[in-house]
Formats: structure tokens, C-alpha cells, sequence
């Protein structure tokens, strides 16, 4: 991801979107819980264990873990390419500290 953009323009619009993503794989985490209980308690009045048994063996619950998962690696992936960034700006600021000090030698 190369861009003509200063690095902290870019550092801050990624930053922004990696919050996002991660907030988005937080609710879903946060949600879990709730998920499972609503989902429990369309069941009836049946044993704890057996609903929670039913819930977690059901495909709807299999797409919300996917979902979880998926959302979270959006949001790692996203904070990988934040780190990037960072890495290109400080190399680009080591490479230009050289020049600089190549042309007072030379």
C-alpha cells in the first residue's frame, strides 16, 4: 500500500478503519453471551445443558462464530497494515537521515 499521501495522513486513516474493524469484533465478542441465551431461550423451558447443547450444535450459531472470527481478522489484518505504515515512515526517515548526512560528507 503505497500512497502519495504523508505517512500520518495514512497512519491516521488506518488507525480510524483498524478502530472500526476492531470495535465491529468487539461487539460480536461482547455478544456472544446475549446470542447464546436468546438463542437458548426460543428453545423453551428445557434443561440448561440440552438448550445450550442444541444452540451451539445449530448452524446459526456456527455462522456467528465465523462471523466473530472473521470480523476479528479484519480487524487484525487491518492493524498489521497500520504497523506497515509506521515501519515505511520510520524507514523512509532513517534512509533520508543517510542522505543527509552522505551530502555533508561528500
Amino acid at each position: 500500500m503505497h500512497s502519495n499521501q504523508p505517512y500520518s495522513e495514512q497512519v491516521r486513516l488506518k488507525a480510524l478503519e483498524w478502530a472500526d474493524l476492531d470495535a465491529a469484533a468487539r461487539m460480536l465478542e461482547e455478544g456472544k453471551t446475549t446470542y447464546l441465551a436468546q438463542r437458548m431461550a426460543v428453545l423453551g423451558d428445557i434443561p440448561v445443558s440440552k438448550a445450550e447443547k442444541q444452540v451451539k450444535a445449530s448452524p446459526d450459531w456456527a455462522d456467528y462464530i465465523k462471523k466473530m472470527v472473521n470480523a476479528k481478522t479484519r480487524a487484525n489484518k487491518a492493524r498489521i497494515e497500520l504497523e506497515y505504515i509506521k515501519m515505511r515512515s520510520w524507514e523512509n526517515s532513517g534512509l533520508e537521515a543517510n542522505k543527509r548526512a552522505e551530502m555533508r560528507m561528500g
